[in-house]
């Protein structure tokens, strides 16, 4: 049987647009669980001992970017394992011996662990609240992760939103943006995204207020360096035999930033490598300031003064 040519154009625009459908459809379903996927879990951290000499660990939380992977065995498919075995030592061994054996290959199919974000995203905190807990070396701020969302993954170093919860679930609940900057993708080696001016923030507490030091603006720098750190001091100047005092403005610097290289990770878990089971000491060194110059001026006293300021900075063990 013949079929028109027009009814086999019809048949074929409808299959072209059915297919477009089924397609927007089925990446706006992958994009929402990937979404899903980037979220917080628990991650403990202990914090020192409160004011009765208690420990006292908090659920500082982390962000996730990975959903799915390998079921882990039921408490009672351990049991029954365990029951093929004469002892606790020979279940041991058997379990050492089989984590030494060759891995299967991983595969990326739904059941395996799929990346929750895209190519140039990361799975970043996107509410942080500030816990202010009073423990026996005296009181300590600890911010604690209560979302996290996928964030494009920058390419260039710019200051970007960082929301933080002060006094959360009081009447002096605030939210303030206090700033960062971008871990900038494709960065020189030993050189970061850091900040290089800073503002204040009033924020009202039942101890009347508080200053929260917020970031402005982010430059890229080696990982140990300089930030400006204005001082005023009055200074004494004699002009044609008359006494003047003037305020004087030096910039006597700090130096901010890290020294630790590398990863402090020993050994991590074969199925998941973001666990690590055992972390190494941290190094002791410290940004300290390398060189300074000085400042004298005749203070109000008549007496001269001598200021140091910071000219450079460097790792230090």
């Amino acid at each position: 049987m013949d079929v028109p040519r027009p009814f086999l154009l019809l048949l074929c625009a409808l299959h072209l647009t059915l297919t477009g459908v089924f397609s927007k459809h089925i990446d706006h379903r992958n994009l929402i669980t990937q979404r899903l996927c980037c979220k917080r879990q628990s991650h403990f951290v202990y914090i020192g001992e409160d004011i009765s000499g208690s420990p006292v660990s908090v659920d500082v939380g982390v962000c996730r970017s990975h959903c799915g992977g390998a079921p882990r065995p039921s408490h009672e498919a351990g049991q029954q394992e365990y029951s093929r075995h004469s002892s606790m030592l020979e279940f041991l061994r058997s379990k050492k011996t089989r984590a030494r054996g060759p891995s299967a290959p991983e595969s990326p199919g739904p059941q395996g662990r799929m990346p929750s974000c895209g190519m140039n995203q990361v799975c970043e905190p996107t509410g942080v609240r500030v816990d202010r807990l009073l423990l026996l070396e005296g009181p300590r701020e600890v911010e604690i992760i209560q979302e996290c969302q996928c964030e494009i993954n920058l390419t260039q170093c710019l200051r970007v939103p960082a929301l933080r919860t002060y006094y959360s679930e009081t009447p002096y609940e605030a939210v303030l943006d206090v700033g960062g900057c971008s871990r900038s993708k494709g960065s020189p080696e030993g050189f970061s995204c850091v900040p290089n001016k800073f503002d204040s923030e009033l924020v009202e507490t039942p101890n009347k207020v508080e200053l929260i030091q917020t970031v402005v603006s982010c430059e890229l720098k080696e990982s140990c360096y300089r930030v400006p750190y204005m001082e005023y001091h009055y200074e004494v100047v004699h002009n044609d035999g008359v006494k003047e005092e003037r305020l004087k403005e030096i910039d006597v610097g700090r130096c901010l930033g890290g020294c630790t290289t590398g990863t402090r990770c020993l050994l991590r878990n074969q199925s998941d490598p973001a666990v690590c089971h055992l972390w190494a000491e941290k190094q002791s060194s410290s940004c300290v300031s390398e060189g300074y110059e000085t400042h004298s001026f005749l203070d109000q006293h008549g007496q001269i003064r001598t200021i140091l300021s910071i000219t450079s900075c460097l790792c230090q063990n």
